[in-house]
Parts: structure tokens; C-alpha cells; sequence
């Protein structure tokens, strides 16, 4: 697995992971960790994600803006620190780590110059649960055959996003 702890990515896969799963979120400066997966035949090419992992934000964007194509093109770019509408930065549009322009993705390579901040591989849905449940992610997305699937840290499964995202939306109503 590999180490990451608050907005701090540490890239050193040697470290093991130091997030105390115990205390998942209880702390005012920790972000809503969340994995986000594409399924790539039986293997999952899988990313972290630091802010808003919850159904409301990261769920939200996902099920809204992510077709197979721009899901993939958001695994290929890495670990990020913050999930937008948008993944690719147009010329005339000002962006950075420190500044991030709004509804854009912000990656902790591309946008802060970080190394190995790559997709990580996962030959198991069990496997990718278990390393980023081990650092504390609330969240799980995985994209398979045009759909895409969620579970949060504490179910057994994964269930269909927009399922989930329609019963959040009823009882917000409520």
C-alpha cells in the first residue's frame, strides 16, 4: 500500500500506511477520503482522492460528468487532492495547485509536480478496498461497464451510484 496523511502525499509506497482507520474523519483538518476505480477487464486502475469523497460531492460529479472516456482520462492523471467537473485545463484558464480554478479537478502530479502519484493496479475489488480502507478512505467508485458502483468503508458492497444518489435525494426532500 502506500502512506498518505492529511493534504500531505507522501509518494514513498515503502512506508506502509499510517492512518489510524479508527478515527476516520473525527478530526476538523481531515478531508473525506475517497478511491475512485475504473474497471479495466478483471483489473482495476484505481486513484486516491483527498477533499469531498462523500455521495453528495465526489458521488454527485462522478455519476454527473464521468462517461468511460473522461473516467478514464481521470484515472490515467493520478492521485488528486480535489475531483471536479472537469479534468483538462484549457489555455486560456488559469490553474494550479495552490490556486485551482472552479469544477477542475486538482492532481497532485500534474498540479503540484509530485512523483508517484500514479494509478495503482488492483487484481480484486477486495484488494482495492482493503489498501485505501487501510488509509482511511470513506469511499469507494468504481466505473464497470458504463456504470458506475459505490460503497462506503463500512458495507459489504458495492451497489449502483445512481440508486444511491436517488435514495439521498429522497430523503434530502424529506
Amino acid at each position: 500500500c502506500f502512506g498518505l496523511f492529511y493534504d500531505f502525499h507522501l509518494t514513498n509506497k515503502e512506508i506502509g500506511c499510517i492512518i489510524d482507520t479508527s478515527k476516520r474523519n473525527k478530526e476538523a483538518k481531515m478531508g473525506t477520503r475517497s478511491a475512485i476505480g475504473v474497471m479495466h477487464g478483471d483489473k482495476a486502475k484505481v486513484v486516491y482522492c483527498h477533499w469531498d469523497g462523500y455521495l453528495s460531492h465526489n458521488g454527485r460529479i462522478l455519476l454527473e460528468h464521468y462517461n468511460s472516456a473522461k473516467a478514464n482520462h481521470l484515472v490515467a492523471l493520478g492521485d488528486l487532492s480535489a475531483l471536479g467537473q472537469n479534468v483538462e485545463i484549457p489555455e486560456n484558464v488559469e490553474h494550479s495547485f495552490n490556486k485551482p480554478a472552479e469544477g477542475f479537478c486538482v492532481f497532485y502530479g500534474r498540479d503540484r509536480g509530485e512523483k508517484n502519484t500514479e494509478f495503482r493496479t488492483f487484481q480484486t475489488e477486495d484488494d482495492f478496498v482493503a489498501c485505501y480502507d487501510s488509509i482511511g478512505s470513506e469511499y469507494f467508485y468504481l466505473y464497470d461497464a458504463g456504470v458506475w458502483y459505490v460503497k462506503s468503508w463500512d458495507q459489504k458492497t458495492f451497489s449502483p451510484l445512481h440508486e444511491v444518489i436517488e435514495e439521498l435525494d429522497l430523503k434530502e426532500e424529506v
